[in-house]
This record gives C-alpha cells, sequence and structure tokens, in this order.
C-alpha cells in the first residue's frame, strides 16, 4: 500500500484540503460563489425590470399607433366628405350658372324674334301702305279718294301694327 502512487497521491489529496480547511480557502470560495451568485441574481432582476419597462413602452407604442391609425382614418374621412360637398356645391353652381346663361340667351333670342317679327309687320305694313296707296290712287279720283285713302292707310297702320 505504501508503494503504490496512488496511495500517496490521497495522502497528498488530504493534507492539500486540510491546509485549504486551515488557511479558510473553502470561505474564500463560497464567498467568490455567493458573490458570483448575487450578481446573477441582480443582473437577473434588471433583465427583468428592462423586459417590464420594454413591454410597457410596447404597449404605449402599440396604443398610440392605434389611436394614430384612428386619428388618420377620422381625417381621411373628413376630407371625403368635404370633398364630396365641394363637389355637390360646384355642380350646383355650374347648373345654376348654366341655367342663368340659358336664360339670359332664351330672353335674348326672344327679344331678337320680337324685334324681328317688328321689323317685318313694319316693312310689311309699309309695303301695304304703298301697294294699297297705289292701287287706290289709281282707280279712285278726287275727294273720295283721299278721304278713303287716308282712312285703309290708318286701318293698315293700327292692324299690322
Amino acid at each position: 500500500m505504501f508503494s503504490e502512487p496512488e496511495f500517496w497521491v490521497a495522502v497528498a489529496f488530504v493534507i492539500l484540503m486540510g491546509v485549504f480547511g486551515y488557511v479558510g480557502v473553502h470561505r474564500t470560495v463560497f464567498k467568490a460563489l455567493d458573490n458570483r451568485a448575487a450578481r446573477i441574481k441582480a443582473e437577473l432582476d434588471e433583465a427583468r425590470r428592462l423586459k417590464d419597462e420594454a413591454s410597457k413602452l410596447l404597449a404605449e407604442y402599440k396604443t398610440r399607433q392605434s389611436k394614430a391609425e384612428a386619428e388618420a382614418q377620422e381625417i381621411i374621412a373628413s376630407a371625403k366628405a368635404e370633398a364630396e360637398r365641394i363637389a355637390v356645391e360646384a355642380k350646383a353652381k355650374l347648373e345654376d350658372f348654366v341655367a342663368r346663361r340659358t336664360k339670359t340667351a332664351e330672353s335674348k333670342i326672344a327679344l331678337a324674334e320680337a324685334q324681328a317679327l317688328a321689323d317685318v309687320r313694319a316693312a310689311a305694313a309699309n309695303a301695304a301702305v304703298t301697294a294699297a296707296s297705289a292701287v287706290l290712287s289709281q282707280s279712285v279720283k278726287g275727294s273720295v279718294a283721299d278721304e278713303l285713302l287716308t282712312k285703309g292707310i290708318a286701318e293698315v297702320r293700327a292692324k299690322l301694327n
């Protein structure tokens, strides 16, 4: 047993552990392990806190995004309604303008027709008076002719004008 190297390795190991125990290496090792465990725990707590904070920020940004989308939809709907209202107003104004222009043109046409009709009647009356005076002056002579001529001209003018 004393000649075997495994025995002497075991004895050296036990002596080394005894020296380590006497010097207090085990306390230093445990202290280092405890410090490492505390640091890891602190890092995990910090990671949880950051995760919770990130979750809150994410929820807040999602809320803001949904509000912004709703506001954008509202603005779009309002713009569409305003555009439709403006289009309806423009159409009504255009129809009113066209109706007024048409009415003005029709009244001008009616006035021109009345004027042309009056001009034609006046020309016809003058032609009829001239023709009647020529016919009557050739067929009737004297004071009776003058009286008939004056009376006929007055009647023709009254009827044609």
